[in-house]
């Protein structure tokens, strides 16, 4: 087979080749990968749920904790790295991964709280625009954030959220279905808020076009970007998307329950008027420390801020950052087509009717994820890989979700995966 100039081939030599020559091959050593119990490493696929733990992230932690040692509250000042401006040191590396200017991009929060600070703002439903389109597959937490969103404005979910589904026998949803769905509800649509990528199938959204679609109809546009952000290559600038949010868990390997992130397009930068729940950390920051009763919002981004960030969170993904930057998202991109061309290929050689690919099979509409469905959602399979060693990802009902990401994933765990798969299918 062959894909982005490779023909692939099924063998352990023609995996190590890869590895050999694979120009990102050195950025696996910067992580920690976990082990069984003989000492070798586990076959690690679930950076699409937890990243692994740069191995430079305990400095950047033990640092702000010897500041607060040395220090205490003269840290905010006069620490190594000050924690009253700690954010901005996020900022640019950041906007780097999503594609965004500095003054469109934060880090603070938690997605979900990020959603609703987006949404305060973003939907504002009037007497004819009062729905939402979202995939039905979504993350059952946006879910109810969106649910809750429209009850808080006195609204039934049931008939004011448009959820968009898959044609009859198929698994993901196609792009010109989006549109028209779009087109035909524009004049009731007031927000278009979808997953960069869906989190179950692995489906990577045109976000450019379905932007171009949501705009034309009169509708602001968002993005959870949880299972994108540090998968994709992303242009939300460029695309003119209205606001997007992200976790850092994942695919930024910040570390469990990590700080997140938002983007709010530079042409809202100043737009004040816009209704949001105010916090003292969104306060311009010369006046800040008056303690003054009126809210004067940061231009851009920052001004959605509400309370000073958890700096301890913040040193772990200053961490991961770097390792990001050293290689940049273009480069990421494309180890992650050639990787994740190869799980498929090697998968596509299985010839058994219990598993399936429900992932699209183009690059340009997945990231580094493949979704493998289980027929008669027989979750044993599952149980047996884990078993030899493999670390994947079951979602009910019937699916293995394997992500190899490109920061320490190689081609030779991909490889000794589906020989473990094989095996274990056959017993």
């Amino acid at each position: 087979m062959r894909t982005s100039n490779i023909e692939f081939e099924a063998s352990p030599d023609f995996a190590g080749e890869m590895d050999t020559t694979d120009s990102l091959k050195g950025s696996r050593e910067k992580f920690f990968v976990p082990r069984n119990s003989d000492g070798s490493e586990m076959i690690y696929f679930t950076g699409n749920s937890l990243g692994l733990q740069p191995k430079t992230a305990r400095g950047y932690v033990d640092q702000e904790l010897k500041d607060w040692e040395v220090f205490a509250v003269e840290g905010h000042m006069n620490a190594k790295h000050p924690w009253l401006p700690y954010h901005e040191f996020l900022t640019e590396p950041m906007a780097r991964i999503i594609g965004a200017k500095p003054v469109e991009t934060v880090v603070m929060n938690s997605l979900t709280v990020n959603l609703h600070l987006m949404m305060v703002s973003f939907y504002r439903p009037s007497e004819k625009r009062t729905k939402i389109v979202i995939e039905k597959g979504a993350f059952p937490s946006d879910q109810y954030a969106v649910g809750s969103q429209i009850k808080f404005h006195g609204l039934d979910p049931v008939k004011h959220l448009i959820e968009l589904t898959p044609r009859e026998g198929e698994s993901t949803l196609r792009t010109e279905d989006i549109v028209e769905s779009i087109e035909r509800e524009g004049g009731v649509i007031a927000l278009v808020l979808l997953g960069g990528v869906n989190y179950y199938t692995g489906q990577a959204f045109d976000m450019k076009t379905i932007t171009e679609a949501a705009h034309k109809a009169g509708a602001i546009v968002g993005f959870d970007l949880a299972h994108a952000a540090g998968n994709l290559e992303l242009h939300l600038h460029d695309w003119n998307v209205d606001f997007a949010v992200w976790c850092s868990y994942k695919y930024l390997n910040a570390g469990p329950g990590a700080v997140a992130g938002a983007f709010v397009h530079e042409r809202h930068a100043e737009a004040f008027d816009l209704p949001r729940f105010a916090g003292w950390w969104g306060h311009e920051k010369a006046t800040r420390f008056l303690m003054g009763p009126e809210f004067h919002p940061i231009g851009g981004a920052e001004g959605w801020q509400i309370s000073n960030p958890p700096i301890l969170q913040m040193a772990a993904l200053r961490a991961s950052l770097e390792a990001f930057d050293e290689v940049g998202m273009r480069a990421l991109r494309e180890k992650s087509v050639k990787l994740t061309g190869y799980l498929e290929f090697l998968l596509d050689q299985i010839e058994d009717e219990r598993i399936s690919i429900i992932t699209p099979k183009d690059p340009m509409q997945r990231g580094c994820q493949l979704s493998i469905r289980v027929k008669d959602s027989d979750k044993s399979l599952f149980e047996a890989i884990t078993s030899r060693g493999v670390m994947a990802d079951w979602r009910e009902p019937d699916v293995i979700r394997v992500a190899p990401v490109p920061l320490y994933n190689s081609f030779s765990d991909v490889y000794r995966f589906v020989e473990i798969l094989k095996e274990c299918l056959k017993s």
